[in-house]
């Protein structure tokens, strides 16, 4: 197993215990999207992507998280120390949902997306920097929608944060960078060049089909 590409998404404020999202692919097929960068108590270190875990409200059999302390569907209060608790006494509220098996596969993952993570600081601070990074559009500015008979009221004025400025302003750019991570060669279908890129694996065949 090789891990082929390694994108990187540094967050704003460096800070933050969160110092970024990675993602990684194998072998040049496979990719493994929202790992997390995260600054611990001896350094950075890299957090597998993972699910809040829930339990059922004994009254309407809705899922709630761990933490809720009323249900979501009937209000009926729940206690709130549900969370079962590992060796340390820490309540565990997530689960991995793609993880190593083994400490070789982790260390080599560490590895390679720390390796990456400071070689995208070193590049986040040069004039025209982009982020390779695919968020498929999550940092865009959603467009309100208003009836005819609404408008702004007088006076009103919108800030709207630098960053994204600069982003719409480089969204060209970030079209040829940011492409999914699969092979480089443009699609010949013009089918496919209409495909939801969040449909993943549609179009895989079986063998002998």
């Amino acid at each position: 197993m090789e891990i082929t590409e390694v994108r990187i998404k540094l967050m704003d404020d460096p800070g933050d215990r969160l110092q970024g999202f990675c993602s990684i692919t194998f072998n040049g097929c496979f990719v493994i999207r929202d790992l997390k960068i995260i600054q611990g108590g001896k350094g950075p270190f890299v957090a597998m992507p993972s699910r809040k875990l829930t339990d059922r409200c004994p009254e309407c059999g809705t899922k709630n998280h761990l933490r809720a302390k009323f249900c979501n569907e009937c209000g009926a209060e729940l206690e709130e120390d549900r969370a079962i608790k590992d060796d340390e006494g820490r309540a565990k509220l997530y689960a991995d949902i793609a993880h190593p098996i083994n400490s070789g596969c982790r260390d080599l993952i560490q590895r390679r997306v720390l390796e990456a993570f400071e070689k995208e600081k070193v590049l986040a601070k040069q004039p025209g920097y982009i982020c390779a990074y695919d968020d498929y559009g999550e940092d865009r500015i959603a467009r309100l929608k208003r009836r005819p008979d609404q408008s702004r009221p007088s006076g009103t004025t919108y800030r709207i944060d630098d960053a994204h400025h600069e982003h719409r302003r480089n969204e060209a750019s970030r079209n040829d960078v940011n492409r999914p991570h699969h092979l480089s060669q443009p699609e010949t279908d013009p089918q496919l060049n209409h495909r939801d890129r969040d449909a993943f694996g549609e179009g895989v065949q079986q063998d002998g089909h």
